[in-house]
């Protein structure tokens, strides 16, 4: 285990833990005295019908996601019992930052989008007795998990809301997240993964974060010094203040580990590799939606899968913050991502 303040609560607030037991992974390995830690808004009514399951994306935690969160917003806590799940590797929920020798640190074994969903659904179904989801929703790795739920449990979910991610990881991706894995893993300190301390690989997260600055957003985002809208002096400022800031505290196992998932994205597992058959399969409404100048999932990608789902609809947010449109680092973000999920809530 790593001692990491990072992954505190005075950062990211309390969470709740369902205890999972031995779990068994995708890929055949077992972790010990799993845990899935969570949070949630909202109270879960008699009939239990008025629950919406929201994960998180690559490198967050649930504390990301509850910004969507309001009183008056479509996400309203005093209409719905809003779930907000962590995923393996995120630094709460089992990690290898927080498990013990000797599957800890490098030794973590390998988990799948899929191990992510199972324990979810286990989360959903004996902790809450629940049924059916109004709605799920997510972004990027939260969509990824989001189709994973849609195509696996396609009788419990009613709507779905995937936002700028992929069912199926394309190979513009697998490359990016590679590279990205592999200028974490250049670090001296690194060790193959055995540091001792976060803070001793900063070598190999900002060879990392840099390559955020350059993929993260879109050219015109930097042509047009957008960043100074966020209070920015320059461009070695909104680097160091934005994604240095983001990245550098983090642990590199723990993003190599949601990496290892994002690269391996795939609901066509579950139809012999035929997407096809694996999007046809979903039931729920399904509002896909891409952001414009996103250089993971282009609009052209999202729209390609959309189109294989039977009662879908392509939507677009406009934003120069590309794909991370997201954090609504604009009033225009915001009002276009509400509205999408107005819909959903009353398709």
């Amino acid at each position: 285990m790593v001692v990491n303040p990072y992954y505190s609560e005075d950062l990211h607030g309390p969470h709740q833990t369902f205890e999972l037991g031995d779990f068994k992974l995708e890929m055949g390995e077992i972790i010990r005295g799993c845990k899935l830690l969570y949070k949630t808004h909202g109270k879960l009514n008699q009939k239990k019908d008025n629950a919406i399951l929201f994960p998180h994306m690559w490198s967050g935690t649930p504390k990301a996601m509850e910004g969507f969160i309001g009183k008056g917003r479509p996400l309203d806590p005093e209409k719905y019992f809003i779930i907000l799940p962590g995923q393996f590797g995120n630094g709460f929920s089992s990690s290898p930052s927080n498990t013990p020798t000797p599957h800890d640190r490098g030794a973590f074994p390998k988990v799948t989008i899929g191990d992510d969903v199972v324990a979810q659904h286990r989360l959903i179904t004996e902790q809450f007795g629940i049924e059916e989801l109004q709605l799920i929703l997510g972004w990027s790795m939260g969509a990824q998990q989001t189709y994973e739920w849609a195509v696996r449990f396609p009788d419990m979910v009613k709507c779905a809301v995937p936002f700028a991610g992929t069912a199926r990881t394309t190979p513009h991706n697998y490359l990016w997240v590679t590279a990205f894995e592999d200028a974490l893993k250049s670090d001296p300190n690194f060790n193959d993964g055995f540091f001792e301390d976060a803070r001793l690989c900063h070598v190999g997260l900002r060879r990392h974060s840099q390559l955020w600055g350059v993929m993260g957003l879109c050219q015109e985002f930097y042509k047009k010094e957008t960043w100074r809208d966020v209070g920015f002096s320059s461009l070695e400022d909104f680097q160091h203040g934005f994604w240095d800031a983001y990245f550098l505290p983090m642990d590199p196992n723990n993003l190599i580990c949601m990496g290892w998932k994002w690269k391996h994205g795939d609901v066509s597992r579950h139809t012999c590799g035929d997407l096809r058959a694996a999007l046809g399969g979903i039931k729920a409404k399904t509002y896909v939606v891409a952001f414009t100048h996103d250089m993971f999932f282009p609009m052209a990608d999202c729209e390609a899968e959309q189109k294989m789902i039977p009662d879908s609809e392509l939507r677009i947010v406009n934003s120069l913050w590309a794909h991370f449109g997201m954090f609504c680092m604009s009033p225009s973000e915001k009002e276009q991502i509400d509205k999408i999920l107005f819909d959903a809530l009353h398709a």
